[in-house]
């Protein structure tokens, strides 16, 4: 049998929400692998998918840049070590410094903005925290970008042709609801095909004839389907309608968007972790 870890069992719970020894259980039916573990408590409690997205452990800001044609906008994440430095003047400067920067040059990737590294270390020097640039997104119009900056931790660039004030919304949807794709079509095959099959497996445990398992299943990938995609959420100012009925009723199109999360996918080290494993060790004697 395979060894089970303690880090094992905290990413299992960290991806399904459910408790440690639930975790372990399964990871020991799965002979160590995370992937089968994770479907096998997916199917008996119906836990969600991965929250590994959801996680936020990084402190920092997100640095925005607009053109004044509102043609084309940026978004850079750019982190640091404390809530405290993130409020800095000089730190939201240098951050929307960088998102101007990847407006206009276009890099491939982050080493492309190596002209910034002299800039970022004299800033470290001043400041006395760790800095670094850790991701940007860049959006060029077909129509009209909308900019929307929640805080200084989510930023938001839509594309559209339509009303100015339904890009505000949509953008403002989009830092509450942050879907992972535009459309259905855009849903890997994959991704689909998992989900399929986790639900088969969770409503054939119903024991209800083949017919109303097929039903439950369809059901089950098509509320998956709306949840991850823009088009198919709910609108957050009128959940009776979708994102896609909104602008076919507004008679707009949306080309596009980008956002980025601070800190999104980054993980924090718990300091209480230790404490829980060693208190359900001592229960379980």
């Amino acid at each position: 049998m395979a060894e089970i870890s303690a880090s094992l069992v905290k990413e299992l719970r960290e991806l399904t929400g459910l408790g440690m020894m639930e975790c372990k259980k399964a990871l020991a039916e799965a002979g160590g692998d995370l992937k089968k573990a994770e479907e096998l408590l997916r199917i008996r409690s119906g836990a969600k998918a991965s929250k590994a997205a959801g996680r936020i452990a990084a402190e920092g800001v997100v640095g925005a840049w607009l053109s004044a044609d509102a043609k084309l906008g940026a978004l850079a994440e750019v982190n640091c070590e404390t809530d405290f430095v993130a409020k800095n003047e000089d730190f939201l400067a240098f951050a929307r410094e960088v998102a101007e920067a990847v407006a206009k040059t276009n890099p491939a990737d982050v080493q492309g903005l190596a002209g910034f590294e002299v800039r970022r270390q004299a800033l470290v020097q001043k400041i006395g925290e760790n800095i670094s640039i850790r991701r940007f997104a860049r959006l060029q119009a077909q129509g009209r970008l909308a900019l929307y900056v929640h805080g200084v931790k989510i930023g938001v660039l839509v594309d559209i042709e339509g009303p100015e004030s339904l890009a505000k919304d949509l953008a403002m949807h989009i830092a509450f609801a942050r879907p992972q794709y535009l459309s259905k079509a855009e849903v890997p095959a994959d991704l689909v095909a998992r989900e399929r099959d986790i639900a088969a497996a969770r409503a054939k445990e119903s024991g209800k004839p083949a017919e109303i398992v097929a039903k439950m299943v369809e059901g089950t990938v098509s509320k998956f389907l709306n949840e991850v995609t823009l088009l198919g959420q709910p609108f957050v100012k009128d959940d009776k309608q979708s994102v896609e009925k909104l602008l076919a009723a507004q008679k707009a199109n949306l080309n596009g968007y980008r956002f980025l999360v601070v800190g999104e996918g980054i993980e924090r080290k718990s300091s209480d972790f230790a404490a829980e494993v060693m208190a359900t060790a001592g229960a379980g004697r």
